[in-house]
This record gives C-alpha cells, sequence and structure tokens, in this order.
C-alpha cells in the first residue's frame, strides 16, 4: 500500500578560529553486483527543517548502494511498475520527487499547489500517477510521460489513501475526514477524471475515518479500512461506474491503522495498535462478514506474540507464497522503544518465532505504522524495517529469521549543531558534559554527538544523546572520567529517521 526512500548526505569539516568540528561523511559501499535485480527503497525524514532521504538496498548484498534527496516530511513513496522510477511525496513543502531508484541523480522536483500536502501515490497504468492530496482535498493526476500535473480532482475531506484497480478503470480514494467531517470512500473514473457518487458504508459501519484502501488482484473488490469504526468494508466494482456496491463489512477494532493486502492467499493483515491485535482476513469470497476474519492474534502482555505487550504497525508477507508474516511492534515505557518483529506461519497463524530488535529513546510518533514500517523482498529472501526511533533499516534473512545487519540511516542534510564544552562528570556509566551552544539547532535526546579535542581523551568518542538539562547533555560512556577543567568541542549529527519501505518487483 505505501512505499518508501531514503537519502544520504554528508557533513564537512569547517573551520571555526582555533575549533574545528568533525566531519560525518556516509560511505556509500560498492554495489557486490552492479546487475542487481531485486532491491528496497527505504524513504527517511528529518523534521519541519531538513530534507529528506532515499536509500536504496541490494537485496543480493544487503548494501546501500544509491542515495537521493527528497523534500521536507516524505510521506510515502511509489515504484511504477518495472521499477523504472521512484515517486516520493514530500507532505510539507508540497512538492512529489521523482527519480531512479538504481541512478537516483538527478532529484527531479514537482511543485504542487501550496497547501496541497500530498501524502500518497499510486498507479497501475503506464500513463498517470496519482497523488492524494491531504490539505486542499483534491487527487492530482500527474503525467508519466512529462511528469506535469495533467487534472486535479476535487474529492472528500482530507484524502490519505488511493488504490487503482489492477486493470486501471478505477481508482478510489479513503478520504479520512475532519474537523466534525465524516470520512468517505469514492472512485474516480480513469478514462475521463470524473468523479462517481460517494460510496455508501454498511449500515452497522458508517464512515468515520479511513485510512487505507487496496484493490484485489482479479479487479473484483476493493477493501477499505476504516480508523474510526474498527472495521474492513469490502466493495463489489463491477457493478457500473457510478454504483459501486458494499457487500459487507468485518471488524477488527477501533484503532485499526494498517492493511496489507497478500495477492498469493488473498488475505488482509490488519494492524490495531490500540487494541494490540493483528486480524488476519480472506478477501476471496464472494461475500464478506465478520465470518471473514480467520484469526486474531493477540500482541497483548502474557501472549506469545509479544510476551510485554506491544502495539502491532505495520506486516509484511514474504512471497511468492505468502507462507510467513513478518509483523512488526513496539512497546512504549517511560519515553524509550523496544521493537521487536513476530513471524506468523500463515497457514495456521501460529506463532514461529519472535525477533528483538532496538531499544532505543523514543523520537517518533507512537502507534503509526511510519514508526516501524516492514516490506519483504520479492524474491522472498529478505524482510525490511525501517526503525524510525532507532534510525536504521534492519535486514532480516526469511530463511533463517535471524537479523543480517542494520543499516544506519543517512545523515541530514541540515548543518549541524557546533558545541563548545567546558567540563565533563562522571556518574556510573553516564557521563554529562557542560556545553555551550555555538551554531546550529538545538540538542535533544536521541541525537547523536561527536565529543572531541578534551583534555582527557578517554572523553571524546561518539554517543547518543540520552538525556538534556540546562547546558548539559548525558550520554552512556562507562570509560569516562570526573573532569571539572576540560576543554573540548562537539558535534551534533542529526541522522536520517526511515518512515516508509518499498521493495522492487
Amino acid at each position: 500500500m505505501l512505499a518508501a526512500v531514503a537519502t544520504g548526505l554528508c557533513l564537512g569539516w569547517m573551520g571555526c578560529g582555533e575549533t574545528y568540528r568533525p566531519v560525518a561523511t556516509p560511505i556509500i559501499p560498492t554495489p557486490p553486483s552492479p546487475g542487481f535485480t531485486h532491491f528496497a527503497v527505504v524513504l527517511s525524514g528529518n523534521g519541519s527543517n531538513n530534507p529528506g532521504a532515499s536509500t536504496t538496498i541490494d537485496v543480493s548484498g544487503d548494501t546501500a548502494i544509491s542515495q537521493a534527496t527528497v523534500g521536507l516530511m516524505p510521506s510515502s513513496a511509489f515504484l511504477l511498475p518495472g521499477n523504472s522510477r521512484v515517486y516520493v511525496t514530500n507532505s510539507l513543502d508540497d512538492t512529489v520527487s521523482v527519480f531512479s531508484p538504481t541512478t537516483p541523480t538527478p532529484v527531479e522536483t514537482i511543485s504542487m499547489p501550496q497547501g496541497s500536502t500530498p501524502v500518497f501515490a499510486t498507479t497501475t497504468d503506464s500513463n498517470s500517477v496519482y497523488v492524494a492530496n491531504a490539505g486542499n482535498n483534491t487527487v492530482s493526476v500527474l503525467s508519466i510521460d512529462s511528469n506535469v500535473i495533467s487534472n486535479t480532482i476535487p474529492v472528500g475531506v482530507k484524502p490519505v489513501a488511493l488504490a487503482e484497480l489492477p486493470y486501471g478503470q478505477k481508482v478510489y480514494v479513503a478520504n479520512a475526514g475532519g474537523s466534525g467531517v465524516a470520512g468517505s470512500v469514492e472512485s474516480i473514473n480513469v478514462i475521463d477524471g470524473s468523479v462517481n457518487l460517494p460510496i455508501a458504508a454498511c449500515p452497522a459501519a458508517p464512515w468515520s475515518s479511513p485510512v487505507a484502501v487496496v484493490a484485489r488482484s482479479d479487479n473484483a473488490r476493493v477493501y477499505v479500512l476504516d480508523q474510526g469504526s474498527g472495521y474492513v468494508t469490502a466493495i463489489d466494482t463491477s457493478s457500473g461506474t457510478s454504483t459501486d456496491t458494499v457487500i459487507g463489512c468485518a471488524s477488527v477494532g477501533a484503532g485499526a491503522a494498517f492493511m496489507r493486502y497478500d495477492p498469493a492467499l488473498n488475505y488482509l493483515y490488519v494492524t490495531n495498535p490500540v487494541g494490540q491485535s493483528l486480524s488476519v482476513l480472506d478477501a476471496s469470497g464472494e461475500s464478506f462478514s465478520n465470518q471473514s476474519v480467520l484469526g486474531v492474534i493477540s500482541f497483548a502482555a502474557g501472549s506469545g506474540a509479544c510476551p510485554s505487550g506491544c502495539s502491532p504497525l505495520s506486516v509484511a508477507v514474504v512471497p511468492p507464497y505468502g507462507s510467513q508474516a513478518y509483523v512488526a511492534s513496539a512497546a512504549v515505557s517511560a519515553g524509550v522503544v523496544a521493537s521487536m518483529v513476530t513471524v506468523i506461519e500463515t497457514a495456521t497463524l501460529a506463532l514461529a518465532t519472535t525477533i528483538p530488535l532496538a531499544t532505543v529513546p523514543q523520537s517518533c510518533a507512537a502507534d503509526m505504522p511510519s514508526e516501524l514500517y516492514t516490506a519483504a523482498s520479492a524474491d522472498g529472501t529478505r524482510v525490511y524495517v525501517g526503525n524510525c526511533d532507532a534510525g536504521n533499516t534492519t535486514i532480516i534473512n526469511t530463511a533463517t529469521a535471524a537479523v543480517v545487519t542494520s543499516l544506519p540511516a543517512p545523515l541530514s542534510a541540515a548543518p549541524p549543531s557546533t558545541l563548545r564544552i567546558s567540563a565533563a562528570t562522571q556518574n556510573g556509566s553516564n557521563t554529562t558534559y557542560f556545553y555551550t551552544l555555538l551554531s546550529g539547532p538545538a540538542l535533544r535526546v536521541g541525537l547523536t554527538v561527536v565529543v572531541q579535542n578534551m583534555a582527557n581523551s578517554t572523553n571524546d568518542g561518539t554517543f547518543i544523546i540520552g538525556a538534556i538539562g540546562e547546558g548539559t547533555f548525558t550520554v552512556q560512556n562507562a570509560l569516562g572520567v570526573t573532569a571539572s577543567d576540560q576543554n573540548g568541542s562537539g558535534s551534533g549529527l542529526t541522522p536520517q529517521q526511515p518512515v516508509f519501505v518499498v521493495a522492487g518487483s
């Protein structure tokens, strides 16, 4: 349903009197095979002031083979059929970035209308890309040949997700609503851009805030997840251009926020971080109801899926047979996020194993799929987990269900924070540094800081800030020693934070 991309940029040495601040330069490894055929694209962001990034990962070599710069607060990415280009929606600066995933320079930038807030892009045809603009309640049609806006179509309040039928006759729009206005679902006729009548919901599950929509691979059904009502609704697409009919609804619980369709088994996987559950639904039949729910897997405390209690956020299903589902989940306690992946055998919905990821300070939006976004490689050998809080992408070998490596996100394009450090004190394994901010943004928890030129070199190093005080920051540094008369310099380096992952076909 969504897709993603991430980019790497460098920071250079700069003189400032007699004080120098360090450079952190991401090194892009030489790809192991120039002719690689399977890849994943990770999309990363870095707040409201710094450009986002994309990173392309070679499946065969588990290495980052290219990076590109995108716009502010990238929200989703989509690969054209054939993997020729990536389209990235940048929600804060009203742009769409377009580039090749394998040779991502130059990046072409499409300017959208001011205040449009593009959040999602998709297509199944070779002519147009459709972009949902949550800010001005429209869908933009982009010409693939020229990368210009060929049409702007008014829709309901706050469109956030789109699905084009595989055969390309219609594009379905999930409008989340807002400001006291209920959400809605409607379809656009591809041939002329006309909008059909709004689609009526199930009587027992009126539209509240639809957040996801997927099309079945046979073109006959579209499924809509409504976060507010907690239902998945099935729509019969074969009943005419303006009379789409709802054929049934299935309950997955209010708060459900992510839905993945697996064409191999015709299953729907729906995560509910509020209810701490994963629902698996059969989407193969002509009818659809609560009887279509094959099972609900609990992630509450004491469950096998997550013994300490987790919020499942996203799902990747391993192709080509859909035999396993990898569920990324997070547990937040006292500002610290512990993330993990639970592997489910889809034939029996039994737990296969759990894979711990990172335990880090929380810096990303809780209970959102972008906090831990997953995708599986087209050859089924790898699952990728973009970990927003940890600032990396974990690569999992599906043959062994083991972590291969975690690739750090590229550093921000923003200039680093430069510091003058005047003292350091030690308390157990924690070192607290006293500092003055010379330039750049304020320090924050989770920031990487490089300390150098201290009189006692054991206080030099690269650390993650664990706490911020008045003129101080604290890191874990077991080798540090108490010293009140030291002087040194520091540089705060802000990494990108992965928010979206999409795999090439």
